[in-house]
């Protein structure tokens, strides 16, 4: 409880002062951190008093191809695997739109197919068990402070295997912090070795800033943060659950769950496509604990098409979050652990041209709480530089023939991960 009244008392003398947190987001991209240190690695993470994760190291630079190896792993490389990290791990969306002003879904059995009944039923047990009543009826804003270690564990080709034999000591660490606002509105900022990445949402549109690519929109209809539904937001992961159905039962870390399918409509996936990429179809699972009623396990997979005189290639990229360590946080239950893994596959052109690459994520709650006085919705304003084009623009450099498949990587996933 010290450390959440330090939070309060902080930010109102700020606001005394004139500093509040939406002065501060138009300047710098404000988050609501206090004055402590992150856990970091190869570059120093600090928070400063104001809220903002501050970097003290380089910025990350575009892509470079070509390395020099050095003991197994250059420089060059590492930084590209931090730029593909960023991109695919940073700030992906929720498959689907969700309205939050809508009242939560209501149990309907009577005229509904048995796989919808049992899904409804379920759902239900989650709103119970986590509280979403009360923030439906008394929550009006959230933030969240975490710390995270971020690692490409493994790449796989036709002809050969790369695995980090100590991932540890190749993982980037850093940390992120969300807020959240009725309706419909989030901001975050995550920071992991030496850059920074800000994405937000003012309820009308989403948008990413990368060091790499700069300010640019979402392609589609406004989406939840993934990682909102990672434990940290149990009224979005209702609505997000609320047309979903039931497939059937499985074991979870010894836990028996029930799993609840989605899959996003054909309107939604065409509406974010554009240009040579198509996202043919993109499914979530996700697997609820038949003891506690909570979602501990969440997988999504999506297939984008990128097509090319060449030949199209496909993308099949596939992300599994394991939610653990749910506590209460004024009431509402909150998973303060996790971890992500993370197949990114291609395929296509001509047989044996297939990549396949892992890395993985584990991340913990440092800091939870609801109702934060003086945020206001100027802290989740758009950069000004906020260009009209989508990110999904920046696939038309795939078509170029002096494209490496490392650059192409990280342009197609950042293009489909939004």
């Amino acid at each position: 409880m010290e450390r959440k009244r330090g939070f309060f008392s902080s930010l109102k003398e700020e606001m005394v002062r004139g500093l509040s947190p939406s002065g501060s987001r138009r300047c710098r991209g404000i988050s609501p951190m206090r004055g402590k240190r992150v856990g970091t690695s190869h570059s120093e993470l600090l928070v400063e008093r104001s809220g903002s994760i501050r970097l003290v190291g380089e910025t990350l630079a575009p892509l470079i191809e070509g390395p020099v190896l050095e003991n197994g792993e250059s420089k060059r490389t590492r930084r590209a695997d931090l730029r593909l990290l960023l991109g695919v791990l940073g700030a992906p969306l929720a498959p689907l739109h969700v309205n939050l002003t809508d009242p939560l879904p209501h149990l309907s059995i009577k005229n509904s197919p048995i796989g919808n009944s049992y899904a409804h039923y379920i759902l239900h047990q989650y709103i119970a068990a986590s509280g979403c009543p009360k923030i439906q009826n008394s929550v009006k804003n959230a933030y969240a402070i975490g710390k995270l270690k971020m690692v490409a564990s493994e790449f796989e080709s036709a002809t050969k295997v790369v695995k980090h034999k100590n991932a540890e000591k190749f993982a980037e660490s850093g940390g992120f912090v969300l807020w959240q606002m009725n309706p419909n509105m989030w901001y975050m900022e995550l920071a992991v070795g030496g850059s920074k990445v800000h994405a937000g949402c003012n309820g009308k549109i989403v948008w990413r800033h990368t060091p790499w690519l700069g300010a640019h929109t979402a392609k589609g209809p406004v989406r939840p943060l993934r990682r909102s539904l990672q434990g940290l937001d149990p009224r979005t992961t209702a609505r997000m659950f609320s047309d979903a159905i039931c497939i059937g039962e499985k074991s979870v870390n010894g836990e028996d769950c029930f799993i609840l399918k989605l899959v996003a409509d054909p309107e939604t996936l065409k509406a974010r496509s554009e240009g040579p990429a198509e996202i043919i179809r993109h499914v979530v699972f996700g697997c609820f604990s038949q003891k506690s009623g909570l979602l501990v396990h969440m997988e999504d997979s999506h297939l984008t098409r990128i097509q090319s005189n060449d030949g199209d290639v496909y993308w099949e990229t596939s992300m599994n979050s394991y939610l653990d360590d749910y506590r209460p946080v004024d009431g509402i239950m909150i998973a303060h652990s996790g971890r992500s893994m993370v197949t990114l596959f291609r395929f296509g052109e001509m047989a044996m041209s297939h990549t396949k690459t892992r890395m993985e994520e584990t991340w913990t709650i440092e800091e939870a709480g609801f109702n934060i006085p003086g945020l206001s919705m100027d802290c989740f304003l758009p950069p000004a530089d906020l260009g009209s084009g989508s990110v999904n623009e920046h696939c038309e450099p795939l078509l170029h023939p002096n494209n490496k498949p490392n650059q192409e990587k990280v342009v197609v996933l950042e293009s489909n991960r939004w």
